[in-house]
């Protein structure tokens, strides 16, 4: 499935019950927490499991030309909770994927945080985190299907595959970079491996995924 597909069917699931809520100075999902949220199948089933890894029960995402994201239906205040923060593992990115275009929009491993625009489903902003096999980390691009979706590597080649790597992130700000907007909430957040449109595999590992009040990195696997 193309990614305007992708992103139309994950936001109308993340936008369909959310309700309002009052957010604590942290918020923090365990790899247990990530693998009961509801999956939302794009082509097949990426295999969501738990397994222990490095000393830690972290959420394992293997995608054999596969892509379902797991997603949480939640309104999270970035006046209150503004950094997003994660470990994240690959086992290999895509060699000879182009990124920017249509049939090379695949990621071993990618972060959704989604912001609501309007009323409608299709209404909506996107910041994806990425770790890109083709763009230098620092990267940014629109996708190639929709321009409510912008993608940013954190990640980039070969150098980090095989190493737990810590991401902080001021959600906020990226929104005001990326699509010139500055919200002061998203509306859900989500995690995949995908392979879909380039039939390609990888593997991913996440773990010590939370929003917070000050930029402290997480403590990562050894």
């Amino acid at each position: 499935m193309n990614s305007a597909g992708k992103l139309s069917l994950l936001t109308a699931g993340l936008l369909m019950t959310i309700g309002l809520t009052s957010e604590a100075q942290e918020l923090h999902f365990s790899a247990q927490d990530i693998a009961q949220w509801p999956t939302r199948s794009f082509k097949g089933e990426t295999d969501y499991r738990l397994v222990k890894r490095d000393g830690m029960t972290v959420l394992q995402a293997r995608a054999r030309g596969q892509a379902s994201a797991k997603y949480l239906e939640r309104e999270i205040d970035l006046d209150e909770t503004p950094y997003l923060h994660w470990c994240w593992q690959v086992s290999n990115t895509h060699t000879g994927l182009e990124e920017t275009t249509k049939s090379g929009d695949d990621y071993p491993a990618r972060v959704y945080v989604v912001y609501k625009t309007g009323l409608l489903p299709w209404q909506v902003q996107s910041v994806n985190y990425v770790w890109s096999s083709s763009q230098a980390a620092g990267t940014d691009w629109p996708n190639a299907f929709t321009s409510r979706a912008h993608l940013l590597a954190l990640q980039g080649g070969e150098e980090n595959i095989g190493r737990w790597m810590a991401e902080v992130r001021n959600v906020r700000d990226d929104f005001q970079i990326l699509f010139d907007s500055r919200p002061n909430r998203i509306d859900g957040v989500a995690l995949m491996s995908d392979g879909d449109n380039a039939g390609v595999d990888a593997t991913a590992w996440f773990t010590q995924l939370g929003f917070s009040a000050t930029p402290e990195p997480p403590d990562c696997p050894a």
